[in-house]
Order: structure tokens, then sequence, then C-alpha cells
């Protein structure tokens, strides 16, 4: 059986593969680009293993004119650019000790122990140069046919070795476990023994990890298991799911992780994944727009078309009901929506702080009458 995928044949992918043959060195694909070749979607990085140590790579690649760059050559990986794309090559390796954060590794020349220290059985497929596959754990191929995630060996073993593959599980089953199979009993269960662990690693990683899995085409029976484990009590203490699959059901625009977040709730949720300060704020404005009566046009003028639609979808999946059908108008004509008076207006009888809330009013006085006092209306108005 062998993997066929257009970015096998690109010219930077075979001067990275012959580059690491050219010393006489094994390379194969590894990870993701094989999972997701052989189910046909996309592959956005490109991971290949190499029996060749970090500063071999480093050599072969300066000697066939390909730019190295050591992004993390104490753990064995070097990133090729070529064709101007990356390639992450990591030696094999194996694990020595781990901590549930980060492990100790050394080098190693067998693929079955590289395989060994991986999270799922499905991400433990290899591939060489002409895309001949190799299965080291006997149960990649058949798990991944069957859409069915399922830890390497024991799952508490793997959840102890980096308490992130607890998230990781629930976020690979909404990406590529097949919803009517279920989720695999044993790495449940081991998920929610272990889920304390979760509380040791970083906001950061806990909060690309969430974003990935709300960014699922539908994340929401893998979050009901995380719920039902007490995986997401641990995660975002307060945090319910059982808006989201209300929620997903409406959506008729793309998958959104801070639309999908807004309607898990939780405490202190920004700063509990360290969310960006842009994501701080929109997932701030998408809480107070569902706690509010604020109409879709003022929202629209307010925040944006999009987020307007954000709100009402929420308040819908809040109310279960559908959205009402009037609130695509009333966007669209809030979005459009441009406030008729200008400072200069009201200058010279009006200035400084005085100017400004004048201005604020007659805003206000022209949002709540739908965007259709003119100007002349507005000035004429009593101060």
């Amino acid at each position: 059986m062998k993997l066929a995928a257009d970015w096998l044949a690109t010219p930077g992918t075979r001067a990275v593969m012959g580059a690491l043959a050219s010393g006489g060195h094994g390379a194969w694909f590894v990870g993701g680009c094989v999972r997701n070749g052989l189910l046909g979607t996309t592959v956005d990085d490109i991971d290949i293993t190499t029996d060749a140590r970090p500063e071999q790579v480093m050599a072969l690649a300066e000697a066939a004119g390909i730019k190295a760059v050591p992004t993390g050559i104490d753990h064995g990986t070097v990133t090729l650019v070529a064709g101007h794309r990356p390639y992450e090559i990591t030696t094999l390796r194996r694990d020595v000790t781990t901590d549930g954060r980060r492990a100790t590794i050394a080098f190693t020349d067998r693929l079955e122990e590289d395989a060994a220290r991986r999270d799922f059985t499905m991400n433990a497929l290899y591939a060489t140069a002409d895309g001949t596959l190799m299965d080291p754990t006997g149960e990649g191929l058949a798990d991944l046919a069957a859409r069915r995630l399922r830890f390497i060996g024991h799952p508490e073993d793997r959840i102890a070795e980096d308490y992130l593959r607890i998230l990781r599980f629930f976020r690979f089953h909404a990406w590529y476990a097949d919803p009517a199979g279920g989720i695999d009993a044993d790495g449940l269960a081991a998920c929610a023994a272990l889920s304390d662990g979760i509380a040791r690693l970083s906001r950061e990683r806990v909060g690309a990890e969430m974003k990935k899995l709300l960014a699922a085409p539908d994340p929401a029976p893998a979050v009901a298991a995380m719920a039902q484990s007490g995986v997401l009590a641990h995660t975002l203490p307060g945090a319910e799911a059982r808006l989201l699959p209300l929620l997903v059901a409406l959506e008729d625009v793309p998958p959104d992780a801070l639309r999908r977040l807004a309607a898990l709730g939780g405490e202190e949720v920004a700063e509990r994944l360290r969310l960006s300060k842009s994501d701080r704020d929109r997932l701030a404005t998408l809480r107070a727009g569902m706690a509010s009566a604020e109409a879709p046009g003022p929202l629209a003028y307010a925040h944006g078309p999009d987020t307007a639609w954000d709100i009402v979808l929420l308040r819908a999946a809040l109310f279960e009901t559908p959205p009402d059908p009037a609130a695509r108008a009333q966007i669209a004509q809030g979005a459009e929506a441009r406030f008729p008076v200008r400072p200069a207006d009201l200058m010279p009888a009006l200035q400084g702080p005085a100017l400004g809330a004048e201005l604020k009013a007659l805003e206000r006085d022209w949002i709540a009458s739908g965007f259709t006092l003119t100007r002349a209306e507005l000035l004429a108005r009593p101060r």
C-alpha cells in the first residue's frame, strides 16, 4: 500500500529527501502529513524523521544548498526550507524520562522505538520517499481506515508522558474519528482519571489546543465527552457544553473557535487560555452581546456584520429558537450606516467635553431611530 499525495513529488520535497538519502540515511514522512494524505484532507505541515543526527542533517542540507534552521536541535529537530516550504526534520528518538510536560530523549535507529513514544496509532504511520507505508504499531492503518482514535499501548502511560494528550484526545476525536463509532472507552477513562494533570500545563498550550478543538466542523460530541468525564471542568471551570450543539446546528457560517468558546462560558476564560488581546476583546464583545437586548442593526454598526451575526446565533442557541428572519437585513443596514453629524457641525458653540457629550447623545438618538434621522433633524433637536 502506498501514499499518493501531490506534495510527495514537489521539487522541494524531492530535494529534502534526496539530501538525506545522499548521506546514506533513511528518511520517512511521519504523523499528520501521512494521516491526512491517506484521508485526502489538507496537509499543512510536512514532518520527516530520519536516522541522521541533527548535525548530519545540517551538513547534508548545506551541501545540497538547502537552508537549515536549528529550530529544536537539542531535541533533534532541524527545519529545512526548500521551495519556499518548511520541512521539520527530527532524528528518530525514544523517551528516557518524562514529567508530564516534557521528555528527556535519546536518539535511536529504530522506527519501532520512535513510534512507541507517539500519542495515537493513526499518528504513528510512516512513509518512504516513494510513498511506501510503514505501520510500526501494527494498528495505525486499521484504526485510520475505521476512523478510530486510540492511544498507542496503555492510555495512562501515554498521558503521563504529556498531559496535553488529554486535550489532544478530544481534539483528534472531533477532527478525525467517526462520530457513529463513539469514543474509545479506555482512552476516555484514562483522560478522566488523570485530568488533574491539566493544571500542570502552560496556559498557552491549553489555549492553543482548545482553539483547535473548537475549530473542528462539529466539536460538540467531543466537548460533551469532556464535560461528562470531568475534563472540561479542569480545563474551563464553570463552562457548560449544553449550548454548543445548539449553536453548531444553527451555524450557517464557517466554524469559529471564539464564537463557540462564548457558548461554553466559564470563569476567567481569557486568562485561563492566555488568549491574545484581540481574542480577549472579541470574546468579551460576544459574551456581552449574548447577555444584552441590543438589536442586530446597532450591533453591526458598533462591531461589524460578522460579530453581529455571531451574537444573533449565540442568542438563538441560548433561547433555543431560530434566528430572527429580519436580522440579516437589520445587520446589513447597521453595517452600512454612517453617522451624519460631524464635530464641525456643532462648533464653535460647543467645545471640548461638551462637544463630545453632545455628539454621543445625538448618535444614540440616531441609532435609536433605526439610523433614519437626517443630519438636519439631528441638528434641529434641542440641546
